[in-house]
C-alpha cells in the first residue's frame, strides 16, 4: 500500500497533481488547498491513502500530513462517504476543528464541501459524534455518571450502586447514565 509519496510535481489538473517519484508519475487527488500550495517543478511530500475502486482502478490520495491522513480514514469509514468528499472535509480543518464543529453542531462548518446535503451531513456528524469520544479519564467519565443520576433525583449511593452493575465495555457518561437507569429501582 503506498502511504507517504515524495517527489517533483510534473503536472497539475484541477483536483490533482502528476508527482515523479522514482522515475514514476503518481496521480494524486489533492484538496483545493493543498493544490493552491504546490508548484511545479518543486518537490512535495503528501501522505496517501490507496482506493481501491469497484471496476478495480487504484487511485492515490494525498493531504499534507499523518494528522490529516488519520482525518481522512476516519471520515472514509463512514459508509456512503467516498474519498473526494473525504479528502473536501478533512481539509476543511483539524481533527480538533471538526471535533469543534460536529460537537457544536456547526453545520456552517461544512458549506463549502460539494457532494453533501443535509441528510448526508446529518449522518456524518452522527456518526462523528461517537467517533470523537473525549479524552478523559474512567474516573472522570464516573463521575460524570453519577453526577447526572443525581441531577434526576438519585441519591450519589443508589447512582453508585447501578453504575456498579454495568459492564467496563459503556464507556461515556451518558452511555452510563441510559445503562444505569435500566437498573436503579
Amino acid at each position: 500500500m503506498i502511504s507517504y509519496i515524495k517527489g517533483k510535481v510534473i503536472a497539475k489538473g484541477s483536483d490533482y497533481i502528476i508527482t515523479e517519484a522514482g522515475g514514476i508519475g503518481y496521480k494524486v487527488f489533492v484538496s483545493g488547498m493543498f493544490l493552491v500550495k504546490m508548484t511545479l517543478g518543486k518537490e512535495i511530500e503528501a501522505y496517501c491513502h490507496l482506493h481501491i475502486r469497484q471496476e478495480e482502478t487504484l487511485e492515490l490520495y494525498g493531504v499534507e500530513s499523518a494528522e490529516a491522513l488519520e482525518l481522512f480514514e476516519l471520515l472514509r469509514g463512514i459508509s456512503g462517504i467516498g474519498p473526494k468528499v473525504a479528502l473536501a472535509i478533512s481539509s476543511l480543518g483539524n481533527r480538533g476543528q471538526l471535533e469543534r464543529a460536529v460537537k457544536e453542531g456547526n453545520e456552517k462548518f461544512f458549506a463549502g464541501v460539494r457532494g453533501i446535503g443535509q441528510k448526508r451531513l446529518q449522518k456524518i456528524m452522527l456518526e462523528l459524534t461517537g467517533s470523537f469520544r473525549r479524552a478523559v479519564s474512567p474516573k472522570q467519565e464516573e463521575d460524570e455518571a453519577v453526577d447526572a443520576l443525581a441531577a434526576l433525583g438519585f441519591t450519589r449511593q443508589k447512582a453508585r450502586d447501578a453504575l456498579s452493575k454495568i459492564g467496563s465495555s459503556i464507556e461515556t457518561a451518558e452511555e452510563r447514565v441510559k445503562a444505569a437507569l435500566r437498573h436503579i429501582q
